[in-house]
């Protein structure tokens, strides 16, 4: 067995050739070296931190921007949608308005009776739920938007271009117009709005004549009067 000295320390090594006060300096050196290394690789972090936050940030724009995209995507698909069926439903109805046109005429007519009065009802009620809406009504002002004018006259009691007939009622689904009002129009007949002024004008010279000849007369008597009341002078 191996007695150990008492007093014997373990020194660290040295290499050969140097004192033990050059070991102690190394080791500062090596204990100031590794706060640097320490704050580069905090400075490299902080560089992979930054590049993370602006990927980060573009993926959430490019989200955001996808996102906004597909909202308006699908309102056009909605928007879309809707004109189709509207178009679908106009032109379904249009070529129910013969029926319709040949429905009304069997009521002017007293024709509208029996099972055919029920079928006609119901294909008027059931387009009324598709939005189908008749206009064009007699004496309302023309109008060449929603009018179709086949007939032409003038009339004396019509100040403007007025509907006087409606041969086939107009039909539009909303603000749509699927067929204009055909009318007949009727207009002011030329220069019956400039009677009235001239018959004016005329009274207007006649009453100057009046008064004229009223005021002439009344001149007169007054000089014969004072010629037969002239007794004074006389005197």
């Amino acid at each position: 067995m191996t007695e150990e000295t008492p007093g014997f320390e373990e020194k660290p090594d040295v290499p050969s050739g140097a004192t033990p006060d050059d070991a102690e300096p190394k080791a500062a050196a090596e204990e100031g070296a590794a706060p640097a290394g320490d704050a580069s690789e905090n400075a490299g972090l902080v560089a992979q931190l930054d590049q993370v936050r602006t990927a980060l940030n573009e993926r959430t724009a490019d989200l955001q921007r996808l996102q906004a995209e597909y909202q308006n995507y699908r309102r056009r698909v909605e928007r879309d949608r809707v004109a189709v069926k509207e178009v679908a439903v106009a032109n379904l109805l249009s070529e129910l308005l013969p029926v319709l046109d040949d429905v009304g005429r069997a009521r002017e007519h007293g024709e509208l009776v029996g099972g055919f009065k029920s079928v006609a009802e119901s294909l008027e009620t059931t387009v009324a739920k598709l939005g189908l809406q008749q206009f064009g009504k007699e004496g309302e002002p023309f109008d060449p938007t929603i009018h179709e004018a086949l007939m032409h006259s003038y009339a004396p009691d019509v100040t403007e271009t007025t509907c006087v007939a409606i041969l086939q009622p107009g039909y539009r689904i909303g603000e749509r117009t699927i067929r204009p009002a055909r009318v007949a129009v009727a207009e002011p007949q030329p220069g019956a709005q400039t009677v009235k002024p001239a018959e004016e004008g005329t009274e207007a010279q006649a009453d100057p004549a009046e008064n004229a000849g009223d005021a002439q007369g009344t001149g007169t008597a007054g000089p014969a009067g004072n010629k037969e009341s002239g007794g004074p002078e006389e005197g």
